[in-house]
């Protein structure tokens, strides 16, 4: 299905206030530890990990069958503040929760997409990073200090079996649904296949089997940023000054791949800062540059450097097709879930070929799939930003459950 080609004009970014019909109010997120000493967390590195905490929102009501679930995906840099307005951001300690809802607020709450007087939402942040759930930020409790680059490297794989444990700390046996954009739809897609008796449906937005030489090409290059950095002192920046210069240098890298051609075209074309006449400076001369700058320094202030090489290494790493023995056909005859998967026409990390040949391997195992491509100048970030055009398919499908 595709709709028609938005304009490209600037989102008007709205929110419901806490005491909106439409928003789910004031929340806060729950923490749990879901692996110790006695029953750690295995992982596909062959390390056995402990403590690990997870920490976790949710939204709606669990009713007494408990089948009302639907488990939301984060992508790589979001967490489990989904919808709703933080109680809790400052004993937090994380200010960029003061003035703005969830990541997905315009989706999730009364009579929304995931409408919360029907479903009980849930969104745990992934492990690796730095917003609640064990990472390399915590204190390793061999060294006493933080772990930094002695975390292990974690797989797609290892941050859903994590998953699986909150479930059955919940005591939800069967999700309705599980969703997610981007890096969560690998997630998404890694339940459907590992765990097809635990869920109903599977709902996959902007993402592929499998992330493309390009896509590996600017996370290796963001990363080198990091590594690179003066401060970064072999991932044990924690007691010292921060490697924002090398983060902030991989975030506009990384934000470049999630917007699109025509969309920075309309934005800023080649406007300059400063009038049409060149300053004739090497540094600050277009819009698009300074753009970029605030981009970079407003997520080294909320994101951790050593969970951004671990993530985009886990985002690396996964390949669907391993799961049948190098056959993406083969791995998705392990489904039994319905499966949705809606590609934006602008995608350049994830673009729709790659969305199709899921797709495909669905229907080679008589699977029931629905694929859209929705027409968007919006790039990446369309799962994000055009949910007037992706809802009416999402509550067709939800309700087809």
């Amino acid at each position: 299905m595709n709709t028609s080609l938005c304009d490209c004009a600037e989102l008007k970014k709205e929110h419901d206030p806490p005491d909106s019909p439409n928003s789910v109010g004031w929340v806060k997120p729950y923490k749990v530890i879901l692996a110790d000493s006695s029953n750690p967390l295995p992982l596909d590195s062959g390390v056995n990990l402990a403590p690990v905490t997870v920490e976790y929102e949710t939204y709606g009501e669990l009713n007494k069958k408990k089948d009302n679930a639907i488990f939301i995906m984060h992508a790589l840099t979001g967490d489990a503040h989904a919808a709703g307005w933080d109680s809790n951001w400052k004993i937090l300690k994380r200010p960029w929760r003061n003035d703005r809802p969830g990541w997905w607020d315009n989706a999730i709450g009364p009579g929304k997409v995931f409408d919360t007087k029907c479903y009980f939402i849930i969104c745990a942040n992934i492990l690796g990073s730095c917003y609640g759930t064990t990472g390399p930020w915590e204190i390793n409790p061999v060294s006493k200090k933080p772990y930094g680059l002695d975390f292990p490297v974690v797989t797609i794989d290892d941050i859903v079996r994590l998953q699986v444990r909150l479930l059955d700390y919940l005591q939800i046996e069967k999700l309705r649904a599980v969703a997610g954009g981007s890096l969560g739809g690998k997630q998404t897609l890694t339940w459907a296949i590992k765990y097809p008796d635990r869920l109903k449906s599977a709902i996959i937005l902007a993402s592929a089997a499998r992330l493309g030489a390009q896509g590996l090409a600017f996370n290796a290059v963001g990363r080198r940023a990091i590594f690179k950095d003066p401060g970064f002192n072999n991932g044990q920046y924690y007691n010292s000054t921060h490697p924002d210069a090398g983060l902030e240098l991989a975030r506009m890298l990384g934000h470049i791949t999630y917007l699109s051609y025509d969309s920075m075209e309309n934005k800023f074309g080649r406007r300059m800062k400063n009038g049409d006449k060149p300053s004739f400076q090497l540094e600050g001369e277009f819009s698009v540059e300074g753009y970029l700058e605030h981009q970079g320094r407003s997520f080294a202030q909320r994101f951790d450097a050593n969970s951004y090489l671990f993530l985009t290494r886990a985002m690396d790493y996964y390949d669907a097709a391993h799961y049948g023995n190098g056959d993406l056909e083969m791995a998705f005859s392990l489904m039994k879930a319905k499966l949705q998967i809606i590609a934006f026409s602008s995608d350049w990390l994830y673009p729709p070929v790659s969305a199709r040949e899921m797709a495909r391997a669905a229907v080679a195992n008589y699977r029931p799939v629905s694929y859209h491509e929705i027409n968007t100048c919006y790039g990446h970030d369309a799962f994000l930003l055009e949910i007037d055009k992706i809802a009416p398919l999402l509550k067709e499908f939800l309700s087809n459950v």
